[in-house]
């Protein structure tokens, strides 16, 4: 079942958001009356994507909308009648997918949660290749820390002390990391 978060307090936007969502296969229509209801509801409901007008408040709104990333990981589109640049950015950087202007065409609305829904994909994807990166580094740090310690202590040449540590993990059966973070901690590191 297909469903969504729609946060607006205009009915009449809302009304047409129902239907067009509906015409596109989402069953379940979320309706919070406020900002501060739409994050329980997301968590509560796990909707599949959030659309949220831009309200006057528009720092509640990009609260809302940090939040429901933050929490839920889902697609954000934002529905305004007009956004500053500054407004632009303020979005982007709270995880927006997406911008829908108002009155929303059903021509438009598609494509619009086909891109933020790719959108977030992608961020998904980059957010795990940043991760692993910053775990390979990390690692490549410990080793390095720990083949100058070998290199200090046992008088070995840089590619000695690290045949020694790959000789190790290989017969001891364990990561490279492992062996290093051992060293360390043999030596007082």
């Amino acid at each position: 079942m297909k469903n969504v978060l729609i946060c607006t307090t205009e009915a009449a936007e809302r009304k047409r958001l129902k239907f067009m969502l509906n015409s596109l296969g989402f069953a379940e229509i979320l309706e919070p009356a406020d900002d501060d209801r739409a994050l329980s509801m997301a968590i509560d409901h796990l909707p599949e994507l959030a659309i949220i007008d831009l309200s006057p408040a528009a720092t509640d709104c990009l609260s809302t909308v940090n939040s429901i990333r933050e929490k839920l990981n889902i697609p954000v589109i934002l529905l305004g009648k007009e956004f500053s640049g500054d407004l632009l950015e303020k979005a982007i950087a709270a995880g927006v997918g997406g911008f829908l202007a108002k009155p929303v065409r059903e021509e438009e609305l598609w494509p619009a949660i086909e891109l933020a829904s790719v959108h977030n994909h992608e961020l998904a994807e980059l957010k795990e290749k940043v991760a692993a990166l910053e775990g390979a580094l990390e690692s490549r740090k410990v080793v390095e820390k720990a083949k100058g310690v070998l290199m200090r202590t046992s008088g070995l040449s840089e590619p000695e002390a690290f045949r020694r540590m790959q000789k190790l993990a290989m017969d001891k059966r364990k990561s490279l990391r492992q062996i290093a973070e051992a060293i360390l901690l043999t030596n007082g590191n």
